[in-house]
């Protein structure tokens, strides 16, 4: 998702921020900002992983509620500074907009952990609660 649509402006502020660039296929460790999303709620104060980690072409931080931050000492070859959001969420034009940039490997989808951080995700998303019946 953040790699396209690079000059239609309303996207990229919906997205809240671009793809700038990636090292290889590695682990690293993520810090939890906000335990208590219905997308992280699940997870430890951190959480190590293994993914394909997006660097962007600049910190959301500003526009967004960041969810989860990348340790950039946990991993080689991310060309962010130490703040580095790896998951947000935010409200734009009345509509909600999630963002994670995990799930870059088939094993990410086997991932339990990986799996809940979706499905709140899209509870969330669409003003659902994560425990309701479908």
């Amino acid at each position: 998702a953040a790699d396209t649509e690079y000059d239609w402006p309303w996207y990229t502020e919906l997205i809240g921020a671009m793809f700038r660039s990636h090292p290889h296929i590695q682990p690293a460790t993520i810090t939890v900002e906000q335990r208590t999303h219905p997308s992280t709620r699940h997870l430890d104060s951190t959480w190590t992983r293994t993914d394909e980690w997006y660097d962007f072409r600049d910190n959301p931080r500003p526009r967004v509620d960041v969810l989860m931050r990348l340790d950039p000492a946990s991993y080689e070859g991310s060309v962010m500074p130490d703040d580095h959001p790896i998951a947000w969420c935010h409200e734009l034009d009345g509509v909600r907009a999630f963002y994670t940039a995990g799930g870059h490997t088939a094993a990410s989808y086997a991932e339990p952990a990986f799996l809940e951080h979706l499905n709140g995700a899209l509870h969330w998303a669409a003003r659902r609660a994560a425990d309701a019946p479908n």
